[in-house]
């Protein structure tokens, strides 16, 4: 029986449900946060604080939250995390009709629903292969319709909804985000259980986690795919903590346009991911990474010089493209060589040095803008992008990828080439 008759079973269609309807919210967040951080100061510091603060849970708890969701039920963790997050985004709500709201508060709830992103993000990345019984086709087939539909729901309708809800008061993207929560949860308790997971009683998580970093940065062609995100996250969060200031002041984007920019950075995303197994054939997975990254780097450049939104636009949607074909093509090739045991620590080892770079790259992108001037953070970023990929080219070259791969092969098994890596991600491996 061939994979696409194999039909996905119905708890899935309730998880993929759930994570629809909680991208969209995210979408609505992810523009109103800064905007709605925009209407209490123009400090490109204290914008910094509130974008960094989301990305502070994995720095500080990313280990332990991985190991507490190791130990716990996750369909649980799952509709917790999600009902916690509900009834924290009340209390920004309400601080705007009081009046009171703050940059503190924006960064404490931004770090908190953070918090809470970590454990249900973990929880469902190990409840998948769970609910599909490990089937490498199901999980391939579903993990390609959840990415779409978070790409679909996060990039293209969440954030125009939450450019035109905050016009309407500057709760209502929160209360909206909050409800996503909700119908989340409720969906997500009716999820069928999966066995709890039972801790290996001989060997301690910590030696387990070093182990798996150790392989990481054993591997030139493992480290060079770790530091592609790494880097990219310090040049990309730069660019963030500053996005909306620069879209306002330089370009004339208001509320509306900001989300609208942003949906044309998805678009990119979406028009990349379906070409990069193209790319992957015809130039090798190596080379390929090697160009998206370059792409990557050209087009925050072209951001950085934009003279009008219309030129911003089409360089975020560029950029999106990079990353997404890039998003495609790292996640496959590191589930085509790394070792079945070893899969998710290596992949949690590279999510987390990307995510404990994200901070770095605020922080940077605010100081930037604060002592020279707030184009200074794109043109820095796109600097850090283009010298990452004369790093790492020769480190993820078609030469290393395909002697990865050969060696990674089944003893007596057919050897694969670069360019026939498969091109579907894995949720664990989405950075």
């Amino acid at each position: 029986m061939t994979a696409d008759v194999v039909k996905l079973p119905t708890g899935f269609g309730r998880l993929w449900t759930a994570q629809t309807i909680s991208s969209l919210g995210d979408g609505v967040t992810y523009a109103a946060l800064p905007l709605l951080a925009l209407t209490l100061t123009r400090d490109p510091m204290a914008l910094a604080v509130v974008t960094a603060a989301g990305t502070l849970p994995w720095l500080l708890f990313g280990v332990l939250g991985g190991a507490l969701v190791d130990r716990w039920d996750r369909r649980r963790v799952m509709w917790v995390a999600d009902t916690a997050r509900a009834a924290l985004l009340a209390i920004p709500a309400a601080a705007t009709v009081l009046d009171v709201l703050s940059i503190g508060l924006l960064a404490a709830v931004a770090f908190l629903l953070g918090l809470g992103g970590l454990f249900f993000d973990t929880a469902a990345t190990a409840y998948l292969p769970d609910l599909l019984r490990r089937d490498p086709a199901l999980l391939e087939r579903a993990n390609s319709r959840l990415r779409g539909a978070q790409t679909a729901m996060s990039g293209f309708a969440g954030p125009p909804a939450g450019s035109a809800l905050l016009a309407l008061g500057r709760a209502v993207p929160l209360l909206g985000d909050a409800v996503s929560f909700l119908l989340s949860a409720l969906l997500v308790r009716t999820l069928p259980a999966v066995p709890r997971p039972v801790p290996e009683a001989h060997e301690s998580l910590l030696r387990q986690a070093r182990a798996g970093a150790s392989y990481v940065f054993r591997d030139r062609v493992l480290l060079g795919l770790a530091l592609r995100p790494a880097v990219g996250n310090v040049a990309f969060l730069a660019v963030e903590t500053v996005l909306a200031l620069f879209a306002r002041d330089r370009l004339g984007v208001h509320t509306y346009g900001f989300g609208l920019l942003l949906t044309a950075e998805a678009t990119g995303g979406l028009l990349g991911a379906g070409i990069a197994s193209r790319l992957g054939r015809r130039l090798g997975t190596g080379t390929a990474l090697t160009c998206t990254a370059t792409v990557e780097g050209l087009a925050v450049l072209g951001l950085a010089c934009a003279p009008d939104p219309y030129v911003a636009g089409v360089a975020l949607a560029v950029c999106g493209a990079g990353m997404g074909a890039t998003m495609v093509l790292a996640p496959s090739l590191r589930q085509a060589i790394v070792p079945a045991h070893l899969m998710g620590r290596v992949a949690a080892t590279s999510r987390m040095l990307a995510m404990c770079a994200a901070p770095v790259g605020a922080f940077l992108g605010g100081w930037l803008a604060t002592a020279c001037d707030i184009r200074t953070p794109l043109y820095a970023a796109a600097v850090l992008l283009l010298a990452m990929t004369a790093v790492t080219a020769s480190m993820t070259s078609n030469r290393r990828v395909e002697a990865a791969l050969r060696a990674a092969a089944p003893a007596g098994g057919p050897e694969r080439p670069a360019s026939e890596v498969p091109a579907l991600e894995s949720a664990t491996d989405l950075l």
